[in-house]
C-alpha cells in the first residue's frame, strides 16, 4: 500500500512512531486504509491505540478530549491534527443510535465493532503492514459492502450505517454484499430513530460524491431508505409523462438520468435535480387534446414543487441559503422556456441572478435528459457570454430619493416606478439619468 508523502502523513506517522517507542501498539485506522488501499485521496488519518487518553495525553503538549465516553482525544503535531481514539468495544444499545456501554480493549476487539469490513483494517507505517481482523482485503477486492458480523446486529446499534452502507457502495463503485442488501431492507424503517441533520449529512455526500448519483438514488428506492427519508422522491417512481416530450419514461427515471450526468456536483445543483419535478405525482392530470387526444399535464408543477422544495429542505435542517437557492431553481425552472419570448430587461435579470450558473446546468440537464432540444441553453449561453458581469445588472441611474423628490408618497408605488425606470436603462430605451429623470417629470402625477 502507498501511503502519500505530505506533510500530513509524516505528522500522523511521528505520532505513531511516538505511541510505539513509549510502548503502546498504534495504527492507522479505518477510511483512510481503506482509501489508500483503493489508491483513493484520502483527508483524514485517524489513528487507534491501547493508550488511554490520559496516556496519550502525557505524550503529547497539545491535546483536546472531543470524545470523553468514547476516549478519543485530538492531538497536534506540526500543522496537522489527528484524532486519536483508544481501542474499544461496545455493548448494547436501547435508540439505535447509542451503545449503552464502552469499554477499552484491544485491536481485534475494536475492529470487530466497526461497520464494514473495508472499514475494519489498520495499517502500521512504522512496519509497513496493514492489519486486518474482518476480512476487508478480500472484500477491497471483490468490491464488496459487507458488514462486521451479523448485520442486523450492525445496522441495530447506529441505523445511519443504513444510509452508509449506501454511500460507500455508490461512491466506491461497490456491491452490496446479499446478506447486507437483504438486512438493509429489513431494517429501513430504523432510519426514522436517526437525527434529521445526520440524514441529510449522509444524503448529501452520496449525491455529490457518488460519480453516477442517479444509481445512487435508484438504489436508495430499491432498498427501501427512500421512501422514509424523501417519500416525496419515491413518489416520482412509476408518475408516467407525456412520452412527445419525455421519451425516457417516467419522472423518476428522468430525476435518475439528470442526477448520473452531473459534471461538476454542488448542493444546489444536485438538490434542485432532485426536487425540480417534485410536485409533478400531485400535480398530474389527463386532458383530452382538441384533436380527441389525452395527454398528461403537471400544471404549477414549478410553483407547488418550489414550496414542496422548502419544506423537505427545512426538513432536513439545511441552511436558510441553501433552501432558498434550491427553492428558487426549482420554482424558476419553467421560465427557461420562455427565453425566446423575453425582453431584454427579463433576459439581463436572469442572467443577472446569483443562482444563474447552476438554473441553466439544470435546463441543459433538464432537456438533454428528455427532448433533447438545446437550443434556449444555447442562446442563453452565448447572452450571459457576450455580457461582462457587471454590465448585466448595473447599479441603477434612479433612487428611491429621485421617485420621492417628484411628489411620489412612500410605499409600493416607489417600486413600481423604480421597476418600470430600471427596465428601461436594462433595454436601452433612454441613455443616462437625465433622461430616465425627464421621463418621470412627464409620466408622474403631478399632486
Amino acid at each position: 500500500m502507498r501511503i502519500p508523502d505530505d506533510t500530513a502523513s509524516r505528522n500522523a506517522e511521528i505520532v505513531v512512531r511516538t505511541l510505539q517507542e513509549n510502548g503502546f501498539t498504534a495504527y492507522f485506522a479505518g477510511g483512510c486504509v481503506r482509501d489508500w488501499t483503493l489508491e483513493r485521496i484520502s483527508t483524514d488519518i485517524d489513528i487507534a491505540t491501547d493508550a488511554t487518553p490520559n496516556s496519550v495525553e502525557k505524550l503529547f503538549s497539545v491535546t483536546r478530549r472531543i470524545g470523553k465516553s468514547f476516549g478519543v482525544v485530538q492531538v497536534e503535531q506540526g500543522e496537522s491534527h489527528f484524532d486519536i481514539a483508544t481501542f474499544r468495544y461496545e455493548t448494547g444499545t436501547t435508540d439505535g443510535r447509542h451503545p449503552e456501554q464502552v469499554s477499552f480493549g484491544g485491536p481485534d476487539e475494536d475492529a470487530k465493532r466497526r461497520d464494514f469490513t473495508v472499514n475494519g483494517l489498520f495499517y502500521d507505517p512504522v512496519e509497513d503492514r496493514v492489519i486486518d481482523y474482518v476480512g476487508g482485503r478480500a472484500d477491497l477486492k471483490e468490491k464488496l459492502i459487507r458488514t462486521i458480523g451479523d448485520p442486523n446486529q450492525r445496522f441495530s446499534e447506529d441505523y445511519l450505517r443504513l444510509l452508509r452502507a449506501v454511500r460507500f457502495s455508490s461512491v466506491l463503485g461497490f456491491s452490496l454484499h446479499p446478506d447486507t442488501r437483504a438486512a438493509i431492507s429489513r431494517n429501513a424503517e430504523g432510519i426514522l430513530k436517526i437525527s434529521l441533520e445526520r440524514v441529510e449529512q449522509e444524503l448529501s455526500r452520496i449525491l455529490i460524491e457518488s460519480p453516477r448519483a442517479g444509481e445512487a438514488l435508484h438504489l436508495l428506492y430499491d432498498v427501501g431508505l427512500l421512501q422514509h427519508i424523501l417519500p416525496e422522491v419515491a413518489a416520482m417512481h412509476g408518475q408516467e409523462q407525456p412520452p412527445q416530450f419525455h421519451p425516457e419514461g417516467d419522472v423518476f427515471t428522468h430525476t435518475m438520468m439528470m442526477l448520473d450526468r452531473m459534471e461538476s456536483p454542488n448542493l444546489t445543483l444536485a438538490y434542485s435535480i432532485l426536487f425540480h419535478d417534485i410536485a409533478k405525482p400531485v400535480t398530474a392530470t389527463t386532458t383530452i387534446e382538441p384533436d380527441g387526444s389525452e395527454r398528461i399535464r403537471f400544471n404549477k408543477h414549478a410553483n407547488i414543487g418550489a414550496n414542496m422544495t422548502t419544506t423537505i429542505l427545512e426538513r432536513l435542517r439545511l441552511s436558510h441559503e441553501q433552501v432558498e437557492n434550491v427553492s428558487h431553481c426549482v420554482g424558476n425552472h419553467m421560465r427557461f422556456m420562455e427565453v425566446p419570448n423575453m425582453k431584454q430587461s427579463t433576459l439581463r435579470r436572469l442572467v443577472g441572478e446569483e443562482t444563474f450558473v447552476d438554473e441553466l446546468e439544470l435546463h441543459r440537464l433538464d432537456c438533454l435528459c428528455s427532448h433533447g432540444d438545446l437550443s434556449n441553453y444555447t442562446f442563453l449561453k452565448h447572452f450571459s457570454e457576450g455580457m461582462p458581469p457587471k454590465e448585466v445588472l448595473p447599479d441603477p441611474w434612479v433612487n428611491g430619493r429621485d421617485i420621492l423628490a417628484l411628489g411620489v408618497p412612500k410605499g409600493p408605488e416607489i417600486g413600481r416606478w423604480l421597476q418600470i425606470v430600471y427596465d428601461m436603462q436594462l433595454e436601452g430605451s433612454a441613455g443616462s439619468r437625465e433622461e430616465l429623470l425627464d421621463w418621470l417629470r412627464e409620466k408622474v402625477p403631478q399632486g
